[in-house]
């Protein structure tokens, strides 16, 4: 069985979550990993281009909708209390899956404390297993000092503190 590791990319609103994904995804996809990102929408979201064919579809009343390619496809399903755990199940082949958001969730997690946005963890301090900051250690306000601190505007350093944190989910596993 693949031993994908699920490692969550947590923080504020507006923290740089995203951004930090983006600029990590190069070096870790470098490594020849297998990526897969899930993102939870707490407001919602259109799933779908207005005018499409499938957003046509989804708006006259089918509960989902699929579309395919030779190489790619995008299913759109209403479904009440969906979970990362199922998004999870939909990428077995994935080497590494990064969950953006889910300051809350079980998962291993690198929180973001970005200067002019917040200088307190929000994160449960059992899983957070680091801290990318653009702020000195001073000012930073946690609770738990043993939690190391990344460098966020290193994010070749932040990708590999991840690829470590793979190679060790890998060997506790064997």
């Amino acid at each position: 069985m693949k031993k994908t590791l699920i490692f969550a990319i947590s923080g504020v609103k507006n923290s740089g979550k995203t951004t930090l994904i983006t600029c990590i995804l190069p070096f870790l996809t470098k490594e020849g990993l297998r990526v897969a990102t899930i993102k939870h929408d707490g407001h919602d979201f259109e799933a779908d281009v207005p005018g499409t064919d499938t957003y046509r579809h989804f708006h006259a009343g089918a509960y989902g909708t699929a579309i395919f390619s030779d190489s790619k496809y995008m299913i759109v399903k209403q479904q009440p209390q969906i979970t990362e755990k199922h998004l999870i199940e939909c990428f077995p082949e994935a080497d590494l899956i990064l969950l953006e958001g889910f300051k809350t969730c079980p998962y291993r997690k690198i929180e973001l404390i970005r200067r002019g946005n917040s200088a307190k963890s929000v994160c449960e301090a059992h899983n957070l297993a680091a801290i990318a900051t653009n702020l000195s250690s001073e000012e930073l306000q946690r609770t738990n000092l043993d939690i190391p601190l990344l460098d966020l505007n290193h994010p070749q350093e932040i990708a590999a503190y991840i690829l470590e944190e793979r190679n060790r989910h890998i060997c506790s596993q064997i």
